[in-house]
């Protein structure tokens, strides 16, 4: 059984968690994008990876989670600070990272109990997603700063310097 694609997503799973990592410690959690402050984008988007990168329909919410806590249409009456917001994006990283040390290629084929799409389709989504939200978290740090946080590659390093938080 071939691992070549498996190691492929690990490799840029690992550059997703990394690139997250910086945006977090960049980010003003208060800043408020589309009506919600980014704590709250930040969450929605930890969630949303946390729920749907393995399966959906066999997942258990988060000990600290609050009804709609991950809706960007709801406001909510608690806030998750950046340590609260590390350590969820912490544990996401491990469950995954396990999660893809079980997989081999021909497994990314097999569909999920439940699930409507396969393996490949549910990581893939979770890229998209989880990049959209991390560009606009991003751009509110590059527009109250002017400075770029800086981007991990799949080589482990930005294209330009490698040094501190920000290009």
């Amino acid at each position: 059984m071939g691992s070549e694609l498996i190691n492929a997503i690990k490799l840029n799973t690992e550059a997703l968690f990394a690139n997250a990592d910086i945006m977090l410690q960049t980010c003003d959690l208060d800043f408020i994008l589309c009506d919600m402050p980014v704590w709250k984008h930040v969450y929605h988007m930890l969630h949303s990876c946390d729920q749907w990168y393995i399966n959906p329909n066999e997942y258990t919410e988060p000990d600290f989670h609050e009804p709609n806590l991950n809706s960007l249409d709801i406001e909510s009456e608690k806030t998750l600070s950046r340590d609260e917001l590390l350590q969820y994006l912490g544990s996401i990283k491990a469950k995954i990272m396990n999660y893809l040390d079980t997989l081999t290629d021909e497994m990314l084929y097999d569909i999920p109990s439940g699930c409507t799409s396969n393996r490949l389709g549910l990581i893939l989504l979770q890229f998209r997603h989880f990049y959209a939200h991390l560009g606009n978290i991003n751009a509110t740090t590059i527009m109250e700063t002017n400075k770029w946080p800086r981007v991990i590659g799949t080589s482990g390093k930005s294209g330009k310097s490698t040094e501190g938080l920000y290009e």
